[in-house]
């Protein structure tokens, strides 16, 4: 009996209807950060700064991102993509520093950005303190 391989989650969506997590950073030292899930996104025609602006806009809009909204959110970083390796830190990707997505005008395809992806959204400033002296406090 042969057994049929079952496609992987991540390709069952099309680029045109995927979904992401983006993680919203509070806080790199003490690893404080929500989920924020977004569904049915256009990955062929939302660009880097299109992200921004919906994730800024539903941490400002929904309650339980009442506790984050005092931190101005400015960079995405890719965290890790579905079925990939993870990153040994808990809080972001401080390995890859090629997965920022610092350029606002390009589409989240041509990032490189798929199906269950996971992004990090976080302060820029807080991040380079955070990466020049990586503390974890409790």
């Amino acid at each position: 009996m042969v057994l049929e391989e079952e496609p992987l989650t991540s390709t069952l969506k099309t680029p045109t209807d995927s979904t992401i997590t983006v993680r919203v950073i509070k806080s790199f030292e003490y690893r404080t950060e929500r989920n924020l899930v977004l569904r049915d996104l256009d990955l062929t025609t939302t660009t880097v700064g299109d992200l921004l602006e919906i994730a800024n806009k539903d941490i400002m809009s929904m309650g339980a991102f009442r506790p984050y909204r005092s931190i101005k959110y400015d960079t995405l970083k890719i965290y890790t993509k579905a079925h990939g390796a993870k990153t040994t830190n808990l809080i972001i990707n401080v390995e890859r520093d090629d997965w920022l997505l610092l350029d606002h005008s390009r589409t989240l395809q041509e990032c490189g950005i798929e199906n269950e992806t996971e992004i990090s959204l976080f302060n820029r400033e807080l991040y380079d303190k955070y990466i020049s002296n990586p503390i974890d406090r409790w």
